[in-house]
């Protein structure tokens, strides 16, 4: 049985039966209590158990972070909900000196099961700091995980085995699509596995890779371009950003000889330079033109004024795969 649910409601319903199932999850976090936290992600989940497994902290990331590393290693589940993706600054050594070095640290004696989740990215009418999609930072630290989905049927599976992980995992939630669409999600617990892309759309003259939010922008573009010149692009969803699977890029490569690369991330030192690296070492012969990428531009992410002019567009998006099966 299913139901037809927003990915925040997905978001809620895979904390809550984790809640239920297992009594080592508790969630960590500012305002996340009575308030229901400040896109009502934990609304109801306080009442339904209690201060002590939906804990209201003070507002201090690091603390919160730090706190959660100790429960993990003490045998507890925590998920840490940080309000804004550009908000966990103040914890990121505890996330790169701790979280992620323990096991490498103890030789294996100790893990860190613990779960970031947090909103990111732009379209929302936030100011600077609510906005940022930093991804990369955490991509490239070695013991931490980092997952992004694009729906509310990958929300919740991809959550619940990050709940289940041994490893600690960043769990980016694009702020845009909380409440953008709904679709059919089973209400019993289902697992999406952590490094399985997803090829969303079948094709066969160029590869667009996509992931969070921008996923949406590369489907529209992909069929209004089928449509317009009778291109057909393969559309493929990372949902896991590292590790990446290296495998579904590469077969996809190898099927369309062609590539373009969609983020809202900053273009230098972005995620898709890694992609790039990745085509060039394992299908650098099947290429039939050089790779592209549309992003965000080198600079903060602008005032809501001008925000749209920063996000890639379809429009953008369109013109990046003209530009490419035309080389």
């Amino acid at each position: 049985m299913g139901k037809s649910v927003t990915m925040l409601q997905a978001i809620t319903e895979a904390m809550d039966q984790k809640l239920d199932q297992d009594d080592r999850v508790m969630i960590l976090g500012e305002d996340i209590g009575v308030n229901g936290g400040v896109f009502r992600s934990t609304e109801g989940l306080h009442e339904k158990y209690g201060g002590n497994r939906v804990v209201d902290t003070p507002l201090a990331e690091s603390g919160i972070i730090g706190s959660a590393i100790g429960l993990s290693l003490n045998g507890m589940l925590p998920i840490v909900e940080i309000q804004f993706l550009a908000f966990i600054y103040p914890g990121f050594e505890q996330l790169v000196s701790h979280a992620a070095r323990m096991r490498y640290r103890t030789r294996g004696q100790f893990g860190v099961p613990l779960v970031i989740r947090t909103p990111y990215g732009a379209g929302i009418r936030g100011p600077e700091l609510h906005s940022e999609s930093v991804e990369t930072f955490f991509a490239h630290t070695p013991g931490l995980k980092v997952v992004a989905p694009s729906n509310p049927y990958d929300a919740k599976g991809l959550l619940i085995s990050a709940i289940e992980d041994p490893d600690p995992v960043i769990f980016l939630e694009p702020t845009k699509l909380y409440r953008a669409f709904k679709e059919e999600v089973p209400e019993e617990m289902y697992r999406v596995p952590i490094g399985q892309a997803k090829v969303v759309q079948e094709g066969s003259d160029l590869t667009i890779f996509a992931w969070g939010a921008m996923l949406r922008e590369a489907v529209s573009a992909a069929r209004k371009i089928e449509k317009e010149k009778g291109w057909k692009c393969e559309v493929v969803d990372l949902r896991t950003l590292y590790p990446l699977d290296r495998d579904t890029i590469v077969q996809s490569i190898k099927k369309t000889g062609r590539a373009l690369i969609v983020h809202e991330a900053h273009k230098t030192a972005g995620l898709g330079a890694e992609i790039i690296s990745i085509i060039n070492d394992e299908a650098l012969i099947y290429l039939k033109a050089p790779i592209k990428r549309v992003t965000g531009f080198d600079v903060p992410v602008p005032p809501f004024s001008i925000e749209d002019h920063y996000l890639p567009t379809v429009e953008r998006v369109k013109q990046g795969i003209v530009e490419t099966i035309s080389f």
